[in-house]
């Protein structure tokens, strides 16, 4: 038991007095005060590590519109961050040992991050201007701005953890178990913050509104703080004076554990990145995945450190525990993801089922299926990990100096961190490929642990061994783990056939599979695990038409386009086909996407063409650091629902565009309508129509579609259409995928701004402060079926000018076969084999020489 110094004579009587008449009242009045004060720092911890978490998410979100979702700017982006906690984890731990109140120091540390959390978020809204003026004229120093507005409150946020450690702290023996429940109950904070941000708040409340909820949180963290810290002066000068004393030899070599300790914070974001991409490519895009596997991370990390702090008094050697824990968190990391087989993610599917069955709900189904994963992957490694935290503090940190100590750890530990997710990232995967450099991190680990069993005072002969015995399985496993091992695994899952091309690259893997339905033949590009499109027969047609389409009913004649998103490179290639343009730029964030395209060879080589100009960067980006103007500006990024995609889709983004238009320039917007449901399309029209005042619609094939917008009245001039369609150039592929005359290309037609503004109706918008796609619900089965009757009921005759009798009697034949064949469609979803028979049989009938047609008969 600490010692206690002496008191003044009335003092010690007063309390004698106090505990003679009722000892046991008194008792039990001290544990319901401690319970109840024990309460409450519990929740300061959970509010602060909620809100904490919150900010994260949404200035991530905000960083990626300042600087582009080009992996290695938000990668520096977001490291202003943990820098920031790692400066004030040092500054605040210093003065948290100064100070007699940490708890007071919490609280105004807690309202600082209020302040500032809001500030910078409503900041960074307006920041995508100032960057880029900044780095036109000085470089780098641009970067003076995120690093400023995201680094400030996440310094404030750095000092939070040590003043709350130091406020517990009485003996060296608590350091552990403090620290333990401490890290855990911030942490347990920090996973309700990575699941509300996305599955509540920000689809709730909008950016801004997410973070003013964030700002009640440190409020209501720094007003129960102040509070415990009254109490603590209360009761500091109502008893008698404890003293701190070790009940345990002061650390040894604390330096050599502090340094091992950010090593491992080196690793343990090594294996985050490695996590991330690995993982997305068995799961999903959508942010519920990875906001899911955030959370299972920070669960891991919480569970570990509660355990060890619960059994820290059972712990002897410290150094011996410290090396175990983190070289075989490095193994089982290594062989989650080295062993991961089809039997496992049939697990995860069939577990998504059971969830589906109980609740006949797509969004449990799927967040099952993503928890399964994340547990069987994520879980057990940052377990080990969360634990080595209250083990270091026990190898490292004095109750005389707990917050200078803690505050150095966390620091080191998180400069570490950042370290670790720049070398893994952009050095280790790109050279070595995923799996590798999961073996390397996992031998680096093993060396992590055999250093701290040989430097740990009287660590036992059979923990050496214990360790040395992990480090020889982690080099086996790191050597002789297959390369291709993710890549084989990822063609099964994708419907077979071969890989033609893999890849992994910094922030993502690209793939490109030949596949086969039926007698038909085709390659799909995949990224992220996630097909994004391909060269069959319906994608070639609608990417084909999402280029040429608006460069033909374009009034005079283009000079300019802009492709947004190369992807199989067919939209870039048709740019290529239209004769007159005298400038053609594509935008396209992963330089590996580009190199695949050369395995599809109906983009006409655009990736290699001297004609077409290749800028690797973000498309949003493009638009802000440029300010050339364009005749076409045309776009075909993933579907919406894809994390950070949806900033391609906001008025915002639109409002962007428009301004790099020319004066009748036009804007196309590749319409998802089977991969999302009819709710979010409605917001998307709204959007669009929000910023260009002339509108229409065309169906591009029957599961795509194609909004233009322009800020002049859209003109369809036949004579000059049907000019424009003339070229071999501009003809002949058209031909190819079905659209045989500037007759067919008008039969595309659907409606005008009237009726795109009756479909809308009174739909919200997507903006960049309510990204409410990115949240929607999982769409719903055979939406198809549902959306695309809606939108061709709005079907109007297109408003053309210079039109004869004969050109309208072929485009009504032409609409009339094509409107037959989405009808043949729609049976073939309901099941109805005899309609669509019927349909289909109409269809070729009338124009058995369509390819696109033709291509249906093909599929089994």
């Amino acid at each position: 038991m600490p010692a206690v110094d002496r008191a003044p004579v009335s003092t010690k009587s007063l309390n004698k007095s106090r505990s003679s008449r009722n000892p046991a009242s008194g008792s039990r009045d001290r544990s319901s005060v401690s319970l109840k004060e024990n309460a409450m720092l519990l929740c300061v911890l959970l509010f602060s590590g909620t809100a904490a978490l919150v900010y994260q998410v949404i200035w991530v979100k905000q960083l990626s519109l300042i600087v582009g979702v080009e992996v290695y700017s938000i990668t520096i982006a977001v490291s202003a961050f943990f820098a920031g906690l790692a400066a004030g984890g040092w500054l605040f731990g210093r003065i948290a040992d100064k100070v007699q109140q940490p708890l007071l120091l919490y609280a105004l540390l807690e309202a600082g991050v209020a302040i500032a959390g809001f500030a910078a978020t409503i900041a960074l809204s307006h920041a995508a201007g100032l960057f880029v003026a900044i780095q036109a004229q000085a470089g780098v120093l641009a970067w003076i701005v995120p690093f400023l507005l995201v680094g400030t409150p996440a310094f404030l946020m750095g000092g939070t953890v040590p003043a709350a450690i130091r406020s517990q702290s009485r003996a060296e023996m608590q350091i552990a178990k403090v620290g333990g429940w401490v890290y855990a109950a911030n942490t347990a904070g920090g996973i309700a913050g990575a699941l509300l941000s996305s599955f509540a708040l920000l689809p709730w409340l909008g950016v801004r509104g997410t973070a003013l909820a964030s700002v009640v949180l440190n409020l209501m963290a720094a007003g129960l703080a102040l509070s415990l810290a009254r109490r603590s002066a209360l009761a500091t000068s109502e008893r008698p004076i404890e003293k701190e004393i070790a009940t345990d030899p002061p650390p040894t070599r604390p330096r050599i554990a502090i340094a091992l300790y950010a090593v491992a914070g080196c690793i343990a974001l090594g294996y985050e990145v490695v996590w991330s991409q690995a993982m997305a490519q068995f799961l999903s895009t959508r942010v519920f995945a990875f906001s899911v596997v955030l959370a299972t991370y920070l669960a891991g990390l919480a569970t570990g450190s509660a355990l060890y702090a619960r059994f820290s008094r059972r712990v002897h050697n410290s150094w011996g525990v410290f090396g175990l824990l983190i070289s075989a968190a490095g193994l089982v990391a290594l062989f989650e993801i080295a062993g991961l087989d089809l039997w496992q993610l049939r697990f995860q599917i069939e577990a998504g089922n059971v969830a589906f069955a109980a609740t006949q709900s797509e969004f449990a189904r799927m967040c099952t299926h993503f928890l399964v994963a994340a547990m069987g992957v994520v879980f057990v490694p940052t377990v080990l990990l969360g634990a080595a935290f209250p083990a270091v503090l026990r190898m490292t940190a004095s109750a005389m100096r707990a917050g200078r100590d803690v505050g150095t750890i966390l620091a080191l530990n998180t400069i570490g961190g950042i370290a670790g997710t720049l070398l893994t990232g952009f050095l280790l995967v790109p050279a070595l490929g995923l799996v590798r450099t999961l073996g390397m991190l996992a031998i680096a680990a093993a060396i992590v642990g055999i250093l701290a069993v040989q430097f740990g005072p009287t660590v036992s002969s059979r923990m050496q061994w214990a360790v040395c015995i992990l480090a020889l399985i982690a080099v086996a496993g790191g050597v002789f783990t297959p390369k291709d091992r993710l890549a084989r695994l990822l063609l099964t899952t994708r419907g077979g056939g071969n890989l033609a091309f893999y890849e992994e690259t910094r922030g993502a893997t690209v793939a490109v599979a030949e596949q086969r339905s039926g007698d038909n033949a085709f390659r799909r590009l995949y990224i992220q695990g996630v097909s994004n499109s391909g060269d069959a027969f319906p994608s070639l047609r609608y990417m084909r038409l999402q280029a040429m389409l608006p460069l033909i009913i374009h009034h005079g004649e283009s000079h300019s386009a802009l492709v947004i998103g190369f992807g199989t490179g067919i939209t870039a290639g048709a740019v290529l086909k239209y004769p007159h343009l005298e400038r053609r730029v594509c935008v396209e964030l992963l330089p590996a996407v580009v190199r695949a395209g050369e395995l599809f060879p109906e983009n006409y080589k655009a990736g290699a063409d001297p004609r077409m100009q290749i800028q690797l960067r973000d498309g949003r980006q493009e638009l802000l650091r440029s300010s050339d103007r364009y005749d076409l500006i045309t776009l075909e990024p993933p579907p919406p629902s894809a994390q950070g995609v949806v900033n391609l889709y906001s008025r915002d983004f639109y409002e962007l565009a428009g301004r790099r238009l020319e004066h009748n320039g036009l804007f196309a917007q590749w319409l998802p309508i089977a991969t999302q449901n009819t709710e979010d399309t409605r917001s998307l029209v709204r959007s669009f129509l929000d910023v260009f005042p002339y509108a229409n619609l065309w169906s591009t094939e029957m599961h795509e579609m194609l909004l233009i917008g322009s800020f002049l009245p859209i003109e369809l001039d036949v004579n000059q259409i049907t000019s424009h369609f003339a070229p071999s150039d501009v003809s002949t592929p058209l031909q190819a995928v079905g659209i045989s005359s500037s007759a067919a290309l008008m039969a595309t037609w659907i409606t005008g701004t009237d009726g795109l503004r009756k479909f809308a109706n009174d739909a919200p918008a997507v903006t960049d402060d309510y990204p409410r796609i990115e949240y929607s619900a999982w769409v719903r089965p055979r939406e198809i079926t549902r959306i695309l009757p809606e939108l061709l009921a709005l079907q109007t005759a297109p408003p053309l000018i210079n039109s004869d009798a004969t050109f309208q009697s072929d485009m009504s034949g032409e609409h009339n076969n094509l409107m037959k064949f989405y009808a043949a469609g729609l049976a073939a979803y309901a099941g109805d084999r005899d309609a669509w028979s019927q349909d289909i049989s109409e269809v070729l009938r009338e124009d058995s020489a369509n390819p696109y047609y033709r291509w249906t008969l093909n599929m089994k």
